[in-house]
C-alpha cells in the first residue's frame, strides 16, 4: 500500500486527503496540521458561542465538481433559516433539503450584500450605475469620473503594474477613490509596484462594462448564464461558518480510515539521489519525528517547503526566500447596536445595514474590512436578535509594529476607530472582544514573485511532489480553486501522471467562464 502524506488540513488538504480514499483503497493517507483546527484561513473561531470566519468565505462556484462536492458534504437548505422567515426575506431553497432550525448538518443560502465606505457613505461594492451611487459622489466628481473612464477607453496604458490594470478597466479617477489606497492598505505596497496578475486573477472580467451590462440585465430583468464572481447576489454558507464544513470533512477523512495528526508542524522535506521526496521530518510536542511517503501533496507555503527541502539549486532558494505574503489581525467586537442607519429596503433584525462585510476605504483610519457576521448567519451569534457581532480586519506583516500589539492594546485601537468611522457612539457600547492573528494569509504578487515560473518549473522536476491550493502554489486562490488543484493532483496520482501544468492551470483563465447555472 502506498503512502501519501499530506501537509496542511486546509480546504486543499483535506480535499485532497478526502478524494483519494473515497477513489481508492489502495492508499495510507496521513494529513500533518500545523494548528489544532481544521480549514487553515477557512477555520471557523467559536468566541463564547459567537463565531468568527477568518476573512469571510462565501460559497460560490461556477465548477460544478465543486458545488456537487459541496451539496454532499452539506445539503442546501430545504427551508429558510429563522432570521429570513422571521423578516421576510427570500433566498433558494431545495425540496427536501434540511430544515436549519432542526439540523446542524446544512448549507444555508444568502444574500450577498458588500458595500465600500468611503467619506461617510456606502457605495455598491463593485460600483453601481445607481441614482445613490451618483448622489453620494456628487455631479463633479460623477463627471470626472466619467470622463477619466472614456480617456482610458482610449488611451490604454500597457499593463505593468496592478495600477495600469485598474486605471485600463475603470478610469483613474474612479481607480483612485476605490482601487488605490485600498489595495496598498491590503498589500503594504502601491498598486504601482504590484503585478498586474493579481488583479486579472481575482477581478478577472470585471469592468466598467461589466457593471453596465449587469445594471441594464437587472432593469430588465434578464437571468444571464454569465455572471461575473464580484456580481453575484447569492451565496452558500455553512450553518456554523466555514469551518463547519472541514471539520465534518476531517471526520469523514477518518471515517476512511485517514489520519490528521494535529500540532505536527512539518519541517524539513526528505529527497533522494534521484529528486524523488522520500518522506519529513516533523515536530510534535517538542520532539523530532521523521515518517516515509511515496507521495507528498503540499498545501504549505512554498516559501517553508523549499527552505527545509535538501539539494535544492541556489537560484530556487532564493526565490522562494523571498516570496512575500500579507499578514493578517483581526478583533471580533461583541456591541449592543450599531449607530450605522439601514437605510436600505432590506430587514435586518435590529435593522443592522445588511452587509456580510464593508470595505474601508478611509485613508485616516488603518481598518481595512469589517464583517457583520450577523449577516452571514444567525446561528454564528449568541443572540443574533440583540447583540451585533463585528469583525474588524487589519492587514499587517508578521513582526511588524501591529502584529507585536497585544490582544488589549490591538482591540482598543480598533475599537477606537470604529468610534471615529461611527460604527458605534461610543467605546462603552462594546460588550466583548476576542482577537485571531493569521500568518501567511494572503500570497503577495511583488519581490522574487516575478521568477516564480522558474520556481515553478524546478519544483515540477519532483515527480511525487504535488502543490496544491492557495499557500501550495503562491496564488491567491478562492476556495474553490484551492480544491480544484487538489481534484487535479489526485487525479494525476490514481493515473501515475507526471505533467503537473493541469494543477497549476487551475484559475488561469482570464474569465471565470464556466456555466454559472451550476452554482
Amino acid at each position: 500500500m502506498k503512502k501519501i502524506i499530506i501537509i496542511g488540513a486546509g480546504p486543499a488538504g483535506l480535499t485532497a486527503a478526502y478524494e483519494l480514499l473515497e477513489k481508492s483503497s489502495d492508499f495510507e493517507v496521513v494529513v500533518f496540521e500545523e494548528s489544532n483546527a481544521m480549514g487553515g484561513i477557512s477555520r471557523t473561531v467559536n468566541y463564547k458561542d459567537n463565531r468568527m470566519d477568518m476573512g469571510g468565505h462565501r460559497f460560490f462556484s461556477k465548477v460544478p465538481e465543486v458545488n456537487e462536492w459541496w451539496e454532499k458534504i452539506l445539503p442546501t437548505q430545504g427551508c429558510l433559516p429563522k432570521d429570513y422567515t422571521e423578516l421576510k426575506r427570500d433566498a433558494t431553497v431545495l425540496e427536501g433539503g434540511p430544515d436549519p432550525e432542526k439540523t446542524d448538518r446544512v448549507m444555508l443560502r444568502r444574500n450577498r450584500i458588500s458595500r465600500i465606505y468611503f467619506n461617510n457613505k456606502f457605495f455598491d461594492y463593485p460600483i453601481s450605475l445607481k441614482f445613490d451611487t451618483l448622489k453620494n459622489m456628487g455631479f463633479g466628481t460623477t463627471v470626472a469620473v466619467g470622463l477619466s473612464y472614456l480617456k482610458s477607453v482610449f488611451f490604454k496604458r500597457e499593463e505593468k503594474s496592478l495600477e495600469d490594470f485598474y486605471i485600463n478597466r475603470f478610469g483613474k479617477k474612479l481607480y483612485s477613490m476605490f482601487f488605490e489606497n485600498y489595495t496598498e492598505n491590503l498589500w503594504g505596497r502601491h498598486p504601482s509596484q504590484i503585478s498586474p496578475e493579481w488583479g486579472a486573477q481575482r477581478v478577472k472580467g470585471l469592468s466598467i462594462i461589466a457593471v453596465i451590462k449587469d445594471m441594464f440585465l437587472k432593469l430588465f430583468h434578464i437571468k444571464s448564464d454569465k455572471v461575473e464572481t464580484s456580481l453575484i447576489e447569492e451565496f452558500a454558507y455553512p450553518k456554523y461558518g466555514p469551518g463547519q464544513l472541514w471539520e465534518i470533512v476531517a471526520d469523514e477523512v477518518k471515517k476512511l480510515g485517514g489520519q490528521i495528526l494535529t500540532g505536527s508542524k512539518v519541517t524539513e522535506i526528505i529527497k533522494d539521489k534521484d529528486n524523488k521526496v522520500t518522506g519529513i521530518r516533523y515536530e510534535h510536542n517538542g520532539e523530532v519525528f521523521q515518517a516515509q511517503a511515496d507521495y507528498i501533496i503540499s498545501s504549505m507555503p512554498i516559501k517553508d517547503l523549499v527552505a527545509g527541502m535538501n539539494d535544492v539549486p541556489r537560484r530556487c532558494a532564493d526565490i522562494a526566500a523571498g516570496l512575500p505574503y500579507r499578514d493578517y489581525m483581526t478583533v471580533g467586537v461583541l456591541v449592543s447596536k450599531l449607530k450605522l442607519k439601514n437605510e436600505t429596503d432590506i430587514p435586518t433584525y435590529g435593522n443592522i445595514v445588511p452587509d456580510n462585510w464593508v470595505y474601508v476605504h478611509d485613508r485616516s483610519v488603518k481598518m481595512g474590512r469589517f464583517q457583520i457576521y450577523n449577516n452571514w448567519s444567525p446561528y454564528m451569534i449568541k443572540d443574533a436578535e440583540h447583540t451585533v457581532w463585528l469583525g474588524l480586519e487589519y492587514f499587517c506583516n508578521e513582526g511588524d509594529e501591529m502584529w507585536g500589539l497585544s490582544d488589549f492594546n490591538f482591540a482598543n485601537m480598533a475599537i477606537k476607530e470604529m468610534v471615529k468611522m461611527g460604527l458605534v457612539d461610543a467605546e462603552n457600547d462594546v460588550l466583548d472582544f476576542h482577537v485571531e492573528r493569521v500568518k501567511k494569509a494572503y500570497p503577495a504578487y511583488f519581490d522574487t514573485y516575478e521568477d516564480m515560473d522558474q520556481l515553478r518549473e524546478y519544483l515540477d522536476t519532483i515527480p511525487n511532489l504535488f502543490c496544491v491550493g492557495r499557500n501550495g502554489q503562491h496564488r491567491y486562490n478562492n476556495i474553490d480553486h484551492s480544491m480544484c488543484t487538489s481534484f487535479e493532483a489526485v487525479k494525476n496520482i490514481l493515473n501515475r501522471t507526471t505533467d503537473k501544468s493541469n494543477i497549476w492551470n487551475v484559475n488561469t483563465e482570464k474569465e471565470y467562464h464556466e456555466n454559472s447555472a451550476n452554482s
